[in-house]
């Protein structure tokens, strides 16, 4: 296994991080909007973690050379959007049950 720490994995890290203390920060003071952005930023940073996830093992698959590699990388791919979109598509039902609320 890859032993650096991919760019993106650590970005996400900052923005999981920061993102979790702006939506703090939103709600001690009733700032739906602070909160939000806070929300939005912590997703933004799982992403980039997960990307960087990604990018590490694509390194790592590479410097083995095992054969499997592009099917692998393309099944991870492919996870990792079906999940994103479910995730897209679960919290848009929510808002929209809470719209007129």
């Amino acid at each position: 296994m890859s032993t650096t720490t991919s760019e993106s994995t650590i970005k996400g890290k900052f923005n999981e991080v920061a993102g979790r203390a702006k939506q703090s920060i939103g709600e001690l003071t009733n700032n739906d909007s602070l909160a939000n952005e806070g929300a939005a930023q912590q997703i933004k940073g799982h992403a980039q973690q997960a990307w960087g996830s990604l990018e590490e093992a694509a390194k790592d698959t590479k410097e083995r050379h095992q054969p499997e590699a592009e099917a692998k990388a393309h099944d991870i791919r492919e996870k990792i959007v079906s999940t994103a979109q479910n995730v897209r598509e679960h919290v848009e039902a929510f808002a929209e049950k809470h719209k007129n609320h």
